[in-house]
């Protein structure tokens, strides 16, 4: 692999590299913190190359200075596909897409203009334009690993995973140090639950050098799921030791570290399950009288859960509802040692709320059906929802950060990833007044 020396001399030298090279240096350039810097400084001392310069900014990811020196470079095909790819990133397809024409007329090699024309259709949604795009390279099937690996991640894209990970395997097949594709098999398999395959292949991607930091912190996460900590905590080390301020990195260790002495109490969680049980029974099955139960019903008060959520202030404001019905309610709660507002004092156990979503101030009809996958969360924070049971928005909104983080292995990580991109949405997590 170049060192970061040989590719400045490369890329401000006289001769500009090929784009295939210029696109691997990017891996290089951003294996570390200490690279990017170095790349970026020596950008700047090279006001007078504004190609190289340009593109060395953009491999940096400082896109706004970037585009400003490549516009100004002279026109060749490496400044139109690195122009292709920088609008792509900022999300301007058609921008892109027409910078990669510019680059065919420049004589740019047909494939790799091809290839970006793919990614940049995929990447816009556009996948019938894609498909076709496909049919005008189909000679190189044979000889491309990113032939295939354009076409794997295509085929995902539209739901077709055996496609895709038959055409991820041929990308290694002719081309073994095809990061991107090891990384994207192995995600599948990560996906899938097979998590035996997908530790193989994220095993095997690490040693492509430099290794993907994604690559690293999913191999940790899945390390720590089969409670290996001791390997979880050298991927996380491998990662802050390029990037020392790598947030998610920074809190996984703690994660991590944490999970290391976490002891798991099955009597205590099984008097957990017990006590779930007991606050999930239907206000109906206790005889009350018609006058209560009518007035607990129009509160949208179902279960004996929902009753620890309600003070004797909020019963007595509503109308209709007197002292003898308070009497009435507290006799039953005292029956089993419990008592009207015990959840806003933080003393109830996990309260799960029957209602239908709907119902539920705060919460959009049309979000709450929406499957968690669509917030497209981490490796981690997915399978904790899964042992949760939480499928939908619903399901999760209805969680406290407390019942979130009671989950084994879950840990501060995963729940602001989760506040983040529920944030998105409008939504929060349910917290206890």
């Amino acid at each position: 692999m170049v060192t970061i020396a040989e590719l400045q001399t490369e890329l401000f030298g006289k001769e500009i590299p090929a784009f295939e090279k210029i696109k691997a240096y990017s891996a290089v350039v951003n294996a570390s913190e200490r690279n990017r810097i170095a790349t970026s400084q020596k950008a700047e001392d090279q006001s007078s190359n504004p190609l190289g310069a340009g593109i060395a900014l953009w491999l940096c990811g400082r896109l706004t200075e970037a585009e400003e020196l490549l516009k100004k470079a002279k026109d060749c095909a490496q400044k139109f596909l690195s122009l292709g790819c920088l609008y792509r990133q900022q999300g301007l397809f058609d921008k892109s897409l027409e910078q990669f024409e510019l680059a065919g007329k420049h004589r740019a090699e047909s494939l790799t203009v091809t290839m970006e024309k793919i990614e940049t259709l995929r990447q816009a949604g556009l996948y019938e334009r894609a498909e076709k795009e496909f049919k005008s390279c189909s000679n190189f099937e044979n000889v491309s690993a990113e032939y295939h690996y354009q076409m794997a991640r295509l085929q995902e894209a539209l739901g077709q995973y055996e496609i895709a990970a038959k055409h991820y395997r041929t990308a290694i097949e002719l081309d073994p140090s095809h990061a991107r594709a090891m990384f994207h098999l192995a995600y599948l398999h990560d996906l899938r639950g097979d998590e035996a395959m997908a530790i193989d292949l994220y095993e095997e991607a690490t040693q492509i050098f430099p290794a993907y930091t994604a690559v690293l912190l999913n191999l940790a996460v899945l390390y720590e799921d089969r409670n290996e900590y001791a390997y979880a905590l050298q991927c996380v080390h491998a990662v802050l030791k390029a990037h020392p301020n790598h947030p998610r990195a920074s809190l996984f260790l703690k994660d991590v570290e944490s999970s290391r002495t976490m002891v798991y109490d099955e009597e205590r969680e099984k008097r957990k399950d017990r006590q779930n049980k007991i606050l999930e029974t239907p206000i109906s099955d206790f005889e009350l009288s018609v006058r209560s139960r009518n007035c607990l019903k129009k509160m949208n008060i179902n279960t004996l859960g929902d009753l620890l959520r309600t003070t004797e202030a909020e019963l007595l404001a509503y109308k209709n509802f007197g002292e003898t019905s308070l009497l009435e309610i507290k006799k039953i709660l005292d029956s089993k040692t419990l008592r009207l507002g015990m959840a806003t004092e933080q003393k109830a156990a996990a309260i799960t709320p029957t209602a239908e979503p709907e119902e539920q101030d705060g919460v959009n009809p049309e979000l709450s059906t929406k499957p968690v996958e669509d917030l497209e969360l981490s490796v981690r924070a997915r399978r904790a929802l899964g042992k949760l049971n939480v499928k939908t928005f619903y399901d999760l909104v209805i969680k406290t950060e407390a019942e979130l983080l009671g989950c084994k292995n879950f840990g501060v990580t995963s729940l602001n990833e989760i506040k983040e991109k529920l944030t998105n949405f409008g939504l929060t997590l349910r917290k206890l007044d």
